[in-house]
């Protein structure tokens, strides 16, 4: 395998005129990686918090998706349940079982269903928390792990986001800088989804039919003050 490995790794070199890797070609990648340069940002990205959250709102507004805002984290629960009415939803929840989500006073709306885990295929709505939005095209960043099980963003009908205002960054870029930031070098989420909209297609007759890959409703909650 190895010499397999190699026979084409040098006819690769070959053709774009490179020897094998030197010593000082290995350490300018590894600063490459460690110290990512920006690409161009649009200026419609560089502007304050509060402005990016609006653009974000509008921006998701615009893909099919719904932003509401809420002051705390103790409003969550009655939105929620107001969602699922107005929907005609039952008052079942798959949560994701993050701890992020744990401040959240659930208990205040007793006849709440939850459960805690995975999504199955028998789950309407599920509640997760993202780990950012982006305001420039109204994306959510939505980063795999044990506790954030990424069937919970595509198997469910209805899926319902809950949003700190301090995780929506401007670009694309800053998403990902956030995301070098907060985990160690090397340590990444074996899934980074980015989700605009809820799920969508128009291949068959140009006839836009949701729900075709994932969600038909996308809710977003934004919330004032910061998960936990």
């Amino acid at each position: 395998m190895s010499s397999g490995r190699d026979r084409i790794l040098g006819a690769v070199r070959a053709g774009l005129g490179r020897n094998a890797p030197s010593g000082t070609s290995v350490a300018a990648v590894e600063d490459r990686i460690a110290h990512p340069r920006r690409n161009l940002v649009p200026a419609r990205a560089q502007i304050p918090p509060e402005a990016q959250l609006e653009l974000f709102a509008s921006k998701a507004g615009e893909l099919a998706a719904t932003v509401e805002r809420v002051a705390s984290l103790a409003e969550v629960p009655s939105r929620v349940t107001e969602y699922l009415a107005g929907h005609n939803l039952p008052p079942r929840l798959k949560l994701s079982p993050d701890a992020s989500l744990d401040s959240i006073p659930w208990a205040d709306r007793p006849l709440l269903e939850i459960a805690r885990g995975p999504a199955t295929i028998d789950d309407a709505t599920s509640v997760t928390p993202a780990f950012a939005a982006i305001a420039e095209t109204g994306t959510l960043m939505l980063c795999s792990a044990p506790t954030r099980p990424t069937t919970l963003n595509f198997v469910p009908d209805n899926h319902i986001v809950v949003l700190g205002k301090n995780q929506v960054v401007g670009a694309l870029e800053d998403a990902f800088a956030r995301l070098r930031a907060a985990r160690a070098p090397g340590d990444m989420p074996r899934a980074v989804n980015f989700v605009s909209g809820p799920s969508r297609t128009a291949d068959i007759e140009q006839q836009l039919v949701m729900g075709a890959h994932g969600p038909r409703r996308l809710h977003i909650i934004v919330v004032d003050e910061p998960l936990a």
